[in-house]
């Protein structure tokens, strides 16, 4: 009988990774299992006094909580979560990361916009400035998609509402406000939306002239606003905005796919329902793709700071500078905050989905987290929803909640997106289209409606370099117009979700 396939990620770590099912009683790694391992779960090889660090990926992921004994089985049972000291240095393993001359450089077929942007989509989109006008919103859209007109515009992907459930009973001022603002602003200007239009109720707190004030937005034929009770009413501001919209579809349908480099690329990096196998097959494969995206000139923004928590010191270490380091712990530490005063903690994550294919605490998620970031220098770290400026690897600070996370990525300019899961998450990201990345053979197969690539043969031998190159080739066909599968499924309209943060009042 062939033995069961098993990994230990570093030489002094003290448990592997069951790739198969390890069955009581199976001797293997100098250990007998005290119990049925299940695969992607961790079995313990060497003896861990109670208090002692629990090591994966040379790095701790917890604390025994009682004595373990080579062959058992690491999990909930037997592990919990500790505070250990983290050693920034700060740029320490900073380099210059290799970037391709302009003309050796890869390219797809994008929408260039007149503000020098590319999309990979062209979407109209119907944004909201509060609650009370989503329902308006969708029904302009519905109208719009039922009337058959854009049937007339093959170069328009669709009219989407973007209804969310804020925008009123908050403060006028401060983080909450600011976060909001900066979503909008960033889908109202967004590379893959070809025109918008903006629908308000009138009274809210969000006020729409004061995001064009504020954001130097200025009406025209590709961005329009309007409000409910200046029009008079819902079935008026309906009618309206249809007309509006259809108004736009010509203008929005001028655009035309041309050939742009790659360094237009900005990939944003999402994992949802991790494994056991995510930080070993589908995150570590999509961080060889951001580095060959980076060596484009393209950019990679890793986000999601709750897991990246216990990691960011390898993430602080490849800071370009101590300033963008120090950026990144200022946010670790406002995280921090920001549980302990909503009563909550770090390790609240993973979610009993994560634990169940194998992860036992936020550290060991974090850890395989970030490895969709690759090995590239880390360029900056943004706020939620702030604009994206640099090349190369970037990181945003957002939930690790992942229509949130996405959000925000979005917002800040991501025109492509690349999500990794291990239990097979259902989810889509218009305007910006979602590659979905299986950890493992079997979501793939099981969910192959949902999933765009396997990576489940790297623990076949695939190396992930290959898979690395596998995915950076999808991304290009994807931004150059290859529907995704959540695509083909119609995901994406209900994944708009700004961060809320702050008292509703």
């Amino acid at each position: 009988m062939t033995a069961p396939r098993t990994i230990r990620l570093a030489a002094d770590d003290n448990v592997i990774v069951a790739v198969d099912q390890i069955g009581q009683g199976t001797a293997l790694a100098g250990a007998t299992a005290q119990a049925r391992i299940p695969r992607g779960h961790k079995m313990a090889i060497a003896p861990i006094a109670a208090n002692e660090p629990v090591r994966k990926y040379g790095q701790i992921i917890g604390f025994a909580s009682k004595a373990i004994v080579p062959g058992d089985w690491v999990h909930e049972h037997n592990v919990v979560m500790g505070d250990f000291a983290r050693d920034y240095r700060h740029a320490e393993n900073a380099k210059n990361d290799e970037v391709l001359p302009p003309e050796m450089r890869a390219t797809f077929e994008g929408y260039l916009r007149p503000n020098g942007r590319t999309g990979t989509r062209n979407y109209v989109g119907i944004l909201t400035s509060v609650n009370c006008s989503a329902s308006v919103a969708k029904f302009i859209a519905e109208s719009v998609n039922r009337s058959g007109v854009l049937d007339d515009f093959p170069e328009i992907d669709g009219v989407v509402p973007f209804v969310h459930g804020t925008g009123c009973g908050m403060a006028s001022r401060g983080e909450g406000y600011d976060v909001l603002q900066r979503t909008q602003w960033g889908y109202a200007t967004h590379p893959n939306i070809g025109a918008a239009l903006m629908v308000g109720l009138g009274c809210e707190m969000f006020q729409i002239e004061r995001m064009k004030s504020e954001g130097h937005l200025v009406e025209g034929d590709h961005f329009q606003s309007m409000t409910i009770q200046a029009v008079g009413g819902t079935r008026k501001t309906v009618a309206e905005g249809v007309e509006r919209v259809k108004a736009m579809l010509p203008v929005a349908a001028k655009a035309r796919r041309e050939t742009r480099p790659a360094s237009e690329v900005v990939l944003a990096l999402q994992c949802g329902g991790s494994d056991g196998y995510s930080g070993i097959t589908a995150n570590p494969a999509l961080g060889k793709a951001v580095d060959l995206l980076a060596k484009h000139g393209g950019t990679g923004v890793l986000a999601e700071t709750p897991e990246i928590y216990g990691a960011e010191h390898l993430l602080t270490r490849r800071a370009v500078n101590t300033k963008v380091g120090e950026k990144l712990v200022e946010r670790i530490r406002w995280w921090e905050d920001y549980t302990a005063r909503n009563r909550g903690e770090m390790n609240n994550n993973p979610s009993p989905g994560n634990k169940a294919g194998g992860l036992t605490t936020i550290l060991e998620k974090s850890l395989g987290a970030a490895a969709k970031g690759g090995s590239s220098t880390l360029r900056a770290v943004y706020e939620y929803a702030e604009p994206i400026t640099e090349r190369g690897f970037v990181f945003m600070d957002t939930p690790g909640y992942d229509p949130v996370g996405a959000t925000g990525q979005v917002a800040g300019g991501c025109n492509v997106m690349c999500f990794t899961t291990g239990r097979g998450s259902a989810f889509g990201c218009k305007p910006t289209p979602s590659i979905k990345l299986a950890t493992n053979h079997y979501v793939y197969e099981t969910m192959i409606d949902d999933m765009d690539i396997n990576c489940g043969d790297v623990l076949d031998g695939v190396s992930l370099e290959a898979k690395g190159q596998e995915i950076f080739d999808k991304v290009l066909k994807v931004a150059s117009g290859e529907h995704t599968k959540s695509e083909e499924m119609g995901y994406g309209d209900l994944e708009f979700v700004p961060w809320q943060i702050g008292a509703t009042m």
